[in-house]
């Protein structure tokens, strides 16, 4: 191997190393965001059970206040049942709190509370109660004013801790929101950068050496790329988990919140599916494949997954292509689906099925929208890039693969309804197919 060899080696190695380097930071950066979002999650679900706690807490001392006061209306001791079970509550309850106490201060309130209730109970039983029964008004009235006094001590002390659990509340909710926002830029910034340096890599490849040797480097990179969506699909899937879990008693500006983690986390899931899909475009058998029954099979499934609204969808033609049937599908569902968004309400699309004499197919998808303007025609098929505002850019970049790797491609022009058309074209059979047909 001479200098000219050895120095295109290093520098194919050195931009390999480079690649690993940037994707592992984008993995690192990526799961340890998500060990933060989810640390955040379990503080907010001990903080909302804190929260919960304090206003149960007010409402038992209230129903025992309440018995209190009960006691004095009925002049008997009718309500010393209740005033038990109430008591008890608040015990109970209070017990969970001074379990569940961050700090030195919490845990001083839940003691004054206790005592308090303590002081309360002592004053029902052996004041309140005996004067009620003897029916010494005076006594019943000082008793009543030293109770409103103990009531209300515990009162003050119970919103105070309501109200810091809520200040630490929004604290963390605050900040679960500023690093998944942070957390959703960065990751797609570093993939991003990732997928151009990788495209990068391989335009040096390919003036560095043979078109074989290009070719494996290209595969070693879809590889390293599904390993990484692997890995950033998991922890995703458990942040949905926790996110939906949290939604089913969430309320008010929380579940507002927990649904846009919740949307971006979807987005981030197709993000990755997109990447796997960019990895394994077309792999597998092959089979002759009915074009019309594909087309209308599409076109179905998207009409029951209400997709296509008010918008009216013809199939014409027949025809048969040798291809991955469930690959296939993928690409005649994305580019119907493109066109009816393209079309909108009340719009038509037309899916026009074609033959050549040398038995290549051709499927022309055409939309009666505004059409792709020449800038955005130039980049339709690059990852990320996306006209729409909720798109994650890998449809037809997904869709391209695939039929380059079938031997075909997708063409964007003008088609006879004014719109868009995407023409997917599909290569004649090979003699070993036609053999096998």
């Amino acid at each position: 191997m001479g200098p000219v060899s050895n120095t295109t080696t290093r520098r194919v190695l050195l931009a390999f190393g480079a690649l690993v380097a940037l994707f592992t930071a984008a993995s690192g950066y990526a799961l340890g965001r998500l060990a933060d979002i989810h640390e955040g999650t379990r503080a907010l679900r001990e903080v909302g059970g804190r929260a919960r706690e304090a206003r149960e807490l007010a409402t038992a001392v209230r129903d025992q206040y309440a018995h209190l006061a009960h006691t004095i209306i009925l002049g008997n001791d009718s309500h010393r049942r209740f005033h038990t079970e109430a008591r008890a509550r608040v015990e109970a309850l209070t017990r969970r709190l001074a379990e569940h106490a961050r700090d030195a201060d919490e845990r001083a309130a839940v003691a004054d509370i206790q005592a308090s209730g303590d002081a309360l109970d002592t004053l029902y039983r052996d004041t309140l109660l005996p004067a009620v029964m003897a029916k010494d008004a005076g006594a019943v009235e000082a008793a009543h004013g030293r109770a409103l006094e103990w009531v209300s001590r515990i009162q003050a002390r119970v919103d105070a801790l309501t109200a810091d659990s809520d200040a630490s509340m929004e604290a963390f909710e605050a900040h679960v929101g500023a690093v998944e926002r942070d957390s959703f830029r960065w990751a797609l910034l570093l993939l991003g950068g990732a997928t151009l340096f990788a495209a990068g890599v391989g335009v040096y490849i390919g003036n560095a050496v043979a078109r074989l040797v290009q070719h494996e480097k290209l595969a070693g990179i879809g590889r390293l790329a599904a390993g990484v969506a692997h890995e950033i699909n998991n922890p995703l899937g458990v942040i949905l988990g926790y996110v939906r879990l949290l939604q089913r008693r969430a309320e008010g500006p929380l579940a507002e919140d927990l649904r846009v983690v919740e949307e971006e986390a979807v987005r981030c899931q197709d993000i990755v599916e997109g990447l796997l899909d960019l990895a394994r475009p077309g792999r597998g058998p092959r089979e002759p494949v009915a074009l019309r029954d594909a087309c209308v099979e599409v076109v179905s499934r998207l009409r029951e997954a209400t997709r296509l609204g008010a918008v009216t969808v013809d199939v014409h033609g027949e025809g048969t292509a040798w291809a991955q049937a469930p690959r296939l599908r993928q690409v005649l569902l994305n580019l119907v689906k493109n066109a009816a968004e393209a079309a909108g309400e009340g719009g038509r699309v037309e899916v026009r099925i074609a033959m050549d004499a040398d038995g290549s197919a051709r499927v022309a998808v055409s939309d009666s929208g505004p059409g792709v303007t020449p800038e955005a025609r130039s980049r339709l098929f690059e990852p990320f890039f996306t006209t729409k505002p909720s798109g994650t850019g890998l449809g037809l970049a997904v869709s391209q693969a695939i039929a380059e790797a079938h031997g075909g491609r997708i063409d964007v022009d003008t088609g006879a309804l004014g719109g868009a058309r995407f023409t997917l074209s599909l290569p004649p059979p090979s003699r070993e197919q036609e053999a096998a047909a």
